[in-house]
């Protein structure tokens, strides 16, 4: 071998070792996975609930699957309901779970994905209870939780704020209402349905009282997300991992499951 073929030789090496290692930290930061930080409410059972430090529910293992599905890592932060809208203005969150329904007025604040459940209030009364329907609430006391679609309801129907107890949490609600503090519950349905499976002394009471849709809310500052989110929402819908959702935290019940896509615009309440 003379003098030039060691040469090229020599060059090709080079070549390929620096080919070689320069596509290592590319390849990878194509694979690293994108950090999204989600504000949960965890006083929202069994949608978010949180023990021993432990955050868990639907929305939880929902947007964990969403976003594995879509090659992203979910750090979560637990807020009150009240601070989500304003925690996503100000951009220290990129996403929220907590059961929200999309209304319009939200819509002007933040983005939502597609909708994945659908829910509705209900009335919750104690068993013994001469109240039949939300039309035999008017002069009794209606115990709720802030910043709702619950407290509006109420407010629409002409309920004074004397009338309207309003709790940061759903448990202290539920509290007043066994305590005498509150003559009724006016809450997300699977919300009461769930309290009342494991409260043998109180019932719901009458139709529901609206028909409303979960969506995840999203950053206006981060629109990309939406887009994404959506996706992932669809993969995990066709791979089966949303409907077992339904069966590890609702028994089964698939009222609220959302098969078809619905986009925020078409299904969002007016308030």
């Amino acid at each position: 071998m003379n003098n030039k073929s060691l040469i090229i030789l020599a060059t090709s090496l080079v070549s390929g070792l620096v080919l070689s290692f320069g596509a290592t930290p590319m390849a990878a930061a194509q694979s690293a996975a994108t950090n999204i930080v989600v504000g949960a409410d965890t006083t929202f059972p069994p949608f978010e609930t949180e023990t021993n430090g432990q955050v868990t529910g639907f929305d939880i293992d929902m947007i964990q699957a969403i976003a594995k599905a879509e090659n992203m890592t979910v750090s979560l932060k637990t807020l009150p309901f009240n601070g989500i809208i304003p925690s996503l203005q100000a951009g220290s969150i990129d996403a929220a779970v907590a059961g929200i329904t999309i209304k319009t007025s939200r819509m002007q604040n933040v983005d939502f994905s597609d909708a994945y459940y659908k829910s509705g209030l209900s009335v919750l009364v104690m068993n013994d209870a001469d109240i039949k329907g939300f039309d035999d609430l008017k002069g009794h006391v209606v115990a709720t939780k802030k910043a709702t679609s619950s407290v509006d309801y109420l407010t629409s129907h002409g309920f004074a704020p004397d009338y309207v107890k309003q709790f940061q949490s759903i448990d202290a609600a539920y509290q007043a209402l066994e305590t005498g503090g509150a003559d009724a519950v006016i809450f997300d349905n699977p919300v009461n349905i769930n309290f009342k499976a494991g409260h043998d002394n109180v019932k719901t009471v009458g139709p529901l009282l609206t028909g409303e849709y979960y969506g995840i809310a999203i950053s206006k500052q981060k629109p990309e997300l939406v887009d994404k989110i959506n996706a992932g929402l669809a993969k995990i819908r066709q791979s089966g991992e949303y409907q077992k959702l339904f069966e590890k935290y609702f028994g089964g019940d698939t009222s609220g499951v959302v098969n078809e896509v619905q986009k925020p615009a078409s299904v969002a309440i007016s308030g």
